[in-house]
Formats: structure tokens, sequence, C-alpha cells
């Protein structure tokens, strides 16, 4: 029998880490094309005890008091960070170009140095006249608050010598680069050998520290995936450049939950944080219109109403008829057309279809099926809802409407917004649901919610209009 070679060389890719006997193009762990890399052959020695650095002890006499988040004076994002920046953690927040990353981190900084504080921000990717303009335009200038612009970690590392910073922001990673590492910033070695020295500065010196990272065309963080690792947490700032609403949300948190999300605003003077952001979401009219339908979608553990408007109109021309879709879910859409003609007597397929969502909210979780499913409903039909009546839950390919998570808290909110009567699934009957103020209809099929809404619409006097049809298909 032959026995193994020891030496035999192992290999890590670049990107998540995971390890491989062997040398192959595609990660089979993250699908990364290219990363993976020799990390040595020799063979392996037994490890013996050394000295430790800090003695173990109980858990119950650990001091807890260097763990306690310390608020930045945005409540917002106190909210997402579970109270505040801890002493000595690290934020990596990431973000497409533009969003308004810098912005917030500068009216942070700002907070904290209005403390009493020390705030030090060291951009790689603006100089400081411009992020000097920038405070003043948004009011973020403070004696406390100290600014550098580097690209070398160990100038970077000088800065934090002389300032001895309560908070620092680093903006952006992917800027600094060392020169013990052969390879241009931005690339993986380099943002793994930035991000461990800012780090361990970070734990030693107990400086709360946020790293601005980049993402990629998909979405997520640029870089080695290791780098998510290694931080507390990892925020994430979404927002459409043509709305002004911008959210931040926790993707990891050791210091708190990891499905909070922290709603803000962009405005002429910066940014500004939206404790009660569900008016956004609802459209200002005197009466209500055809074509819309209200739900309230949870972000995270915080529920949101948002309005659904739909518009159907006959096909013009030839061809198959145009379904343009935003803010929602393209696929759960066409599904709900397809269950509306099956389930709902509700034929759309010579019919163009645009669903979207207002103040541009997005509502890809299936409890936003019912009112989409209605919306689309009264728009074919041309018949509009009462503007006191929203719509909760799961449509299934069957036309049958399932529960949905937290209804309780999505009533609520409702309740709390004038909405007077909600559509439900019959599924939650039996549960005690602490919704004051608000009627509930439980509903088993979308036939039956179609129906209930038909009748409610009926009741308050809505005036019916006849739906327009192709000229080849009048009498």
């Amino acid at each position: 029998m032959t026995k193994a070679n020891s030496s035999r060389p192992a290999y890590r890719c670049a990107e998540c880490g995971a390890t491989a006997v062997q040398w192959v193009g595609r990660c089979p762990e993250c699908q990364a094309w290219g990363t993976i890399a020799e990390i040595g052959g020799a063979p392996r020695r037994a490890v013996s005890a050394g000295p430790v650095t800090t003695a173990a002890r109980p858990i119950a006499e650990l001091d807890v008091a260097a763990a306690t988040a310390r608020p930045t004076g945005v409540g917002e994002l106190d909210r997402v960070l579970g109270g505040g920046l801890v002493p000595g953690s690290v934020v990596l927040l990431a973000g497409e170009p533009g969003v308004g990353k810098s912005t917030l981190l500068l009216e942070v900084a700002h907070r904290v140095s209005e403390s009493g504080r020390r705030a030090l921000i060291v951009t790689g990717e603006e100089s400081t006249s411009q992020v000097r303009l920038r405070a003043e335009r948004t009011g973020s200038l403070g004696e406390q608050l100290y600014l550098a612009a580097e690209n070398d970690l160990s100038a970077l590392l000088g800065h934090v010598d002389a300032v001895e910073p309560s908070l620092l922001v680093v903006d952006s990673v992917q800027t600094i680069s060392t020169d013990g590492i052969d390879s241009g910033a931005g690339s993986v070695p380099q943002i793994r050998a930035v991000a461990s020295a800012v780090i361990g500065v970070a734990k030693s010196r107990g400086i709360a520290t946020v790293l601005v990272g980049h993402v990629t065309k998909d979405g997520s963080v640029a870089g080695p995936r290791v780098l998510e690792h290694l931080v507390d947490v990892v925020l994430h700032f979404e927002g459409d450049r043509h709305s002004s609403l911008r959210l931040v949300r926790a993707t990891k948190n050791r210091f708190g939950a990891a499905d909070e999300v922290g709603c803000f605003e962009m405005c002429e003077d910066g940014i500004v944080g939206l404790p009660d952001p569900s008016g956004l979401f609802l459209s200002d009219r005197a009466a209500a219109v055809a074509g819309t339908c209200v739900t309230v979608t949870m972000e995270g553990r915080r529920p949101l109403v948002t309005e659904v408007q739909a518009l159907v109109n006959p096909a013009s021309g030839g061809g198959s008829p145009r379904r343009a879709v935003s803010s929602l879910d393209s696929a759960r859409v066409a599904m709900l057309l397809a269950v509306l003609a099956r389930h709902g007597d509700t034929l759309l397929g010579d019919h163009e279809v645009y669903a979207a969502t207002v103040g541009g909210m997005a509502a890809h979780e299936p409890a936003a099926d019912l009112a989409v499913a209605i919306a689309l409903a009264s728009a074919a039909r041309n018949a509009a809802l009462p503007s006191t009546l929203c719509a909760i839950g799961e449509v299934s390919l069957s036309g049958d409407v399932r529960r949905v998570p937290a209804l309780g808290r999505r009533l609520a909110e409702a309740a709390r917004l004038g909405f007077t009567t909600a559509l439900v699934p019959q599924a939650h009957s039996g549960e005690k649901i602490d919704a004051e103020g608000i009627a509930t209809v439980p509903v088993s099929t979308l036939r039956q919610a179609l129906a209930v809404a038909a009748d409610l619409r009926d009741r308050a006097g809505s005036v019916r209009r006849p739906v327009l049809r192709p000229v080849a298909d009048a009498p």
C-alpha cells in the first residue's frame, strides 16, 4: 500500500478562503474564477503549547462595559447597529457609487465630534477640499472632526497615532495600499493586508472603525469574502438614484439584530433619518382611483405601508403585449396574472400590464401578492377600491391565500396610518392578533378576496366605468 505524500501542496481561494487538494479554475464554494492559489507544500508539524496573552477567566467575572454601544447621534443608524458603535468594533459599509455613503459617514463623524470625542476621516477617493465643501453644505463642521487624504497604509496609521480618535472612517478600503504587497490598490492581497492592519489597530486601541467598501455588479461586497468575516458588522447602503429614499440594511451584526433596517432621505442639505417613512410610499390624493391597493411589507423587523399601482390597457399592435414591472418581482407579477386568469375571471392576455410601487419602495416579498392581484383586477375593471382598504397575503398557484409572518405588526402599522379594513389570510383567523382600530376580513382564496373587495367598493359608492376593449372585440 502506497504511503500518502505529506508534502502534497494545498490550494486556497483568495475570495472565500475555501481549501482544495488540487488546483481548479473556479472555486467550488463561491464560484469565483481564477482565485485558487497554492499555499505551500511543506509537511505539517506538531504545534506545542505556548505562552498565552491573557489568562482565561470565568465568563461571569468578565466586564461587559467595554462592549457597550455608544450612540452615534444618528438614530436610524443606531437602530441598525443595535444602539450605536462599540469601541474597538469594525463596521463595513458597502454600497454603489453615489448612493450617499460618504455623506452619511460625514454626518456620523460630525455627531460624534459634537459629543466631545475625536473623529478622523481618512479619504482615499476625494481631496480634503472636496470633503470640506460637502461639510459646509450639510453643516457638518466641528473642531473635533479631523480630515486627511491618504492612499498609503503607513500614513493612515500615522494619522491615527497623531489624532488618537474615538471614531475612524476609512473611505474607502479599496483605495488604500501598502508597499509590503506587490500588487495594485484594490487587489485581493492589498485589501486583505490593509483591512487586517486597520482591524488590528482598532481592536488594540479600542477605536470604533468604519470601513467603506465598494460593491460588484451583482450587489455583493467587492474584494475577498474573508473581509466580511473579519469585521464585526456588515451594512449595505441601498437606494435608487432617481429616488430620495435610502436604506441601510444589516447582513451581519455581532452586537444586535441582523434583520434591522434604517431609512434615510437624501436631500439638498445632506441625509436625514426617517423614523416614520411610511408616508413616502403612499400617494397623496383626495379620492381613490382604479388600479391601486395598499399592503404592508416587512423590511427586516420594520413594517412599512406600501401602495401598489397597476395600469392595464388593450394592446395597440400585434405581437406579445408589453409587461413592465418596477420595484416588484416580475416573476411573481407574471404568476399572479396567470392566477387571475385561472381563478379570478380576469383575462389579461391581450392587454398591456404595468405594475409599480409608490416612492421607489421595493415590495418583493410574497405578502404583497394579494395587493398586487387586487390592484391588477381593479385596473382591468376600471373600478376604484376604498382608500381605507389594505390587503396582506401570499397567493399560491392554486389561488389560495396563504398566511404571512408578523401579521400583527403589519396590521398595527396600517391602523396607525388610518386604514380601517384589511383583507388577511383565513389561516390567521384562529390567532389572537392585537390590532385595534382596524377590522380584518379573512379570505381563503383569491376569488373570495376579489368578491369581498368588490362588495366593499359598492358599499363605499365607487362609480363603475366601462372597461375599454379593442375595436375587434366590440359586439
